[in-house]
């Protein structure tokens, strides 16, 4: 099963936080095992963002901290025009332009999107989504 990591679903699996549930790490590693574990690059500028705001940090640079888990297997998919378009045409989606493209991203991709918010997992859209709490 192709999988699109959201950023805090990203953040709890490579920082081995226990937010992150048995069943969704489960379909995680399996996803980097068959080679279909993406993030949009989107993720990285949240994480970013949020750094640079002191809302969040790391033991490393983000630079490095991004290239480990490149390293470990999962696939950027960079924002492009048609993810971007995409984005936009969410039919009954909230405005945040983050998780827009993240779905966007998923949509394209045909993949489950791991996410824990809560808006996310009760859109009524097409995407399947794993519920990274369980």
């Amino acid at each position: 099963m192709t999988v699109v990591l959201d950023t805090s679903a990203l953040v709890w699996a490579f920082e081995g936080d226990r937010a992150l549930g048995n069943r969704a790490a489960r379909s995680i590693e399996q996803a980097v095992i068959d080679g279909v574990a993406h993030i949009s690059a989107i993720s990285f500028w949240e994480l970013a963002l949020k750094i640079r705001k002191g809302k969040f940090g790391l033991a490393m640079s983000i630079t490095d901290w991004r290239a480990r888990v490149l390293r470990f297997g999962i696939h950027e998919v960079p924002v492009d025009g048609t993810i971007g378009i995409a984005a936009n045409e969410l039919q009954d989606f909230h405005d945040d332009p983050g998780d827009r493209l993240i779905v966007a991203t998923a949509i394209r991709l045909g993949a489950s999107l791991a996410t824990s918010d809560a808006r996310l997992l009760a859109w009524k859209g097409p995407v399947t989504c794993i519920d990274a709490r369980v």
